[in-house]
């Protein structure tokens, strides 16, 4: 889908369909009241009669309107009863408006929803939301169907409309980063929603030279097992010796800076959990391809940084495996030792994220980082904690903890600190090495996180914890949604503009 800019009044322009708003009971917004007077008052009309819906995210279309208008449709969306929005509602506007413009037909429209008064958000932030909430909505995984049907006439340009050109420069700026976190959110989906079969360590490595080929700024290292043995990676090697596919640790690197110290993104890329030995139930152990979600993450990121051209440094390290039962693979009670020297006794083999995350995060040092954040679908804990909502945030830093929580709520990919204290710490011990790999029933999220902790003493870092935000459960919305690339991005793109 293209998007650019279109300057002119609502009613003058020309178009397949012209999006407004409208909140209730019957407040108009500039666009469409031009739109009203233009068609001899028919919106009011309508709204007197119930004909338009101005529930939030509610859409009506009207088909060859009144008077002097020269779309040929109008499509009007509810914003509800707020005269403020929130940049949650605005997203679900958007999103309402894009599937609607996909289903009438229209190959082009013309949006006016910039207009709308978000609560502290300018024109630009809304210009990069409406390209993400648009594209995200009419996202379409159908590369393995043999009888894919796209729809014979998808919506293939969408411009936003403004009234005057004085604010063009600042809606394109908007329209550039916006295009450019959907595209990477796009590929993490992607990434995500491939099966284990095909999405193997090797295909992810695959993946990133593709990448480097996309984006010649990228540099791009994919580390073999015997590199992972010479440095002694027995956490990560420990996990793939269970499965007949090698381990990959996949590295990234964007340098758009020439002095500053990198931000370091590490992701969870077990490209299929079974648990191992400890094996999980067999309901919806399909959806565990899903655990490389925060290894699509960075994939997303790094693209989107090395679209946008962004004035940072950035590495991307994703260790990659499956985790499989095998003759060889690790059992309960096993003992390994991490690349940091400190040894592991492995208590349950599905609590495998946090092996291979430690060797990454101790592989991390070596860049020197200024900050480093590991993104993984850690925890079932952390969905009963927070549900499907919100992204677990846990940090040694307060003042990184912060930069992504704002991001957060900047971006609306938003995300809840939880406590990081000793006295979860001391969970994690036992009487057979440094440390166990779980740290027993109650706070699962903060103990994992505890784990990973042991391996970051010299540099900033902060854990975020998708594994309620990553996919979508059962039909229709189940697959990856691609989170939390727009969190990465927005908090990339604050510290850039903070220089």
């Amino acid at each position: 889908m293209d998007f650019n800019v279109k300057i002119g009044d609502s009613d003058k322009l020309s178009s397949a369909c012209v999006v407004v708003g409208i909140s209730a009971p019957r407040r108009l917004s500039p666009a469409a009241e031009r739109l009203d007077k233009a068609s001899r008052g028919q919106l009011r009309e309508m709204l007197k009669h119930h004909d338009i819906d101005t529930g939030c995210g509610k859409t009506t279309l009207i088909h060859s309107p009144k008077g002097r208008i020269q779309a040929d449709r109008i499509l009007v969306v509810g914003c509800g009863k707020d005269r403020t929005l929130s940049p949650q509602s605005f997203a679900r506007i958007n999103a309402a408006a894009a599937r609607a413009l996909q289903d009438s037909g229209a190959t082009e429209a013309l949006s006016y929803l910039t207009e709308l008064d978000v609560e502290d958000r300018d024109l630009r932030w809304k210009a990069q939301q409406l390209i993400v909430s648009s594209r995200d909505a009419v996202y379409r995984f159908d590369e393995l169907k043999s009888d894919a049907k796209p729809p014979k006439r998808p919506l293939r340009r969408l411009a936003v409309g403004l009234s005057d050109g004085d604010s063009a420069d600042e809606v394109r700026q908007g329209i550039a980063s916006g295009k450019a976190i959907a595209n990477g959110v796009d590929l993490a989906r992607t990434l995500g929603n491939r099966p284990g079969n095909l999405c193997t360590p090797s295909d992810l490595a695959e993946q990133a030279r593709a990448l480097k080929k996309e984006h010649p700024s990228l540099k791009v290292q994919v580390l073999e097992e015997k590199d992972m043995q010479k440095l002694g990676m027995g956490a990560l090697l420990s996990v793939s010796r269970g499965s007949r596919q090698p381990a990959k640790l996949i590295v990234m690197q964007y340098n758009g800076s020439s002095s500053e110290n990198p931000v370091v993104l590490v992701g969870k890329g077990v490209t299929f959990d079974s648990g191992g030995i400890s094996i999980k139930p067999g309901a919806a152990m399909d959806e565990m391809k899903f655990d490389m979600c925060g290894a699509a993450s960075v994939f997303g990121t790094l693209s989107a940084v090395a679209e946008l051209g962004l004035p940072i440094n950035l590495v991307g390290i994703v260790p990659a495996t499956e985790n499989l039962p095998d003759g060889d693979a690790s059992k309960p009670g096993d003992v390994v030792t991490s690349m940091s020297g400190q040894t592991i006794e492995i208590l349950n083999t599905d609590a495998e994220g946090r092996l291979i995350l430690c060797d990454a995060l101790t592989y991390a040092d070596k860049f020197d980082p200024d900050v480093v954040v590991d993104i993984a679908t850690l925890t079932g804990a952390c969905v009963v904690a927070l549900g499907h909502h919100a992204t677990g945030l846990l940090s040694n830093d307060q003042d990184l903890a912060d930069e992504l929580l704002t991001a957060g709520q900047v971006s609306g990919d938003r995300a809840w600190q939880l406590p990081l204290w000793d006295e979860y710490d001391e969970l994690l011990a036992t009487n057979f090495a440094d440390m166990a790999n779980i740290g027993g029933r109650g706070a699962g999220t903060i103990t994992a996180a505890c784990f990973l902790g042991r391996f970051t003493k010299d540099y900033r870092w902060a854990h975020l914890d998708i594994a309620g935000v990553a996919w979508w459960s059962g039909a229709p919305k189940k697959g990856a949604t691609g989170r939390p690339v727009p969190l990465l991005m927005q908090f990339l793109i604050d510290r850039c503009e903070e220089r």
